[in-house]
């Protein structure tokens, strides 16, 4: 499948990828920070420590599984195929390894679904990709 991207897509791709690249500049923020918190439903993801609280609970992420969740996190509702995650989150192209996306994103659904098996929270668009669910409140 060889997908092709808008001018604007492009430009959200090589946004995000320069995030991710100069995600150590989080590190230093403070309360006047933009965007140093995501909360929608009961998930809480703090960009400064790169944690994950939910059900007030903290919730163990690697780094990957991390960078992957707030891509999807930051744009509820727009769906991501496995090469855009890989491309984005691993910044390198797409080997063909499906399984290592899939793997991480299982992973994920495991630490924070209360049912991994009918997830709440990242949704899987069978034959495209991944999207975070739009229907839950939030507060950026």
């Amino acid at each position: 499948m060889v997908l092709s991207f808008s001018e604007d897509e492009e430009k959200f791709y090589q946004r995000i990828l320069h995030i991710l690249s100069e995600s150590s500049h989080l590190e230093g923020c403070n309360e006047f920070c933009v965007d140093e918190y995501i909360s929608i439903g009961e998930l809480k993801l703090n960009l400064a420590e790169k944690n994950v609280v939910i059900h007030d609970a903290e919730v163990m992420l690697t780094k990957r599984e991390f960078d992957i969740l707030y891509l999807l996190a930051q744009s509820p509702g727009r769906i991501f195929s496995k090469e855009q995650i890989y491309d984005i989150v691993w910044q390198e192209p797409y080997s063909g390894d499906y399984n290592i996306v899939m793997s991480h994103i299982r992973h994920i659904r495991e630490k924070i679904e209360d049912n991994p098996g009918k997830p709440l929270y990242i949704q899987t668009v069978w034959g495209i990709g991944y999207r975070f669910n739009k229907n839950l409140s939030s507060s950026l």
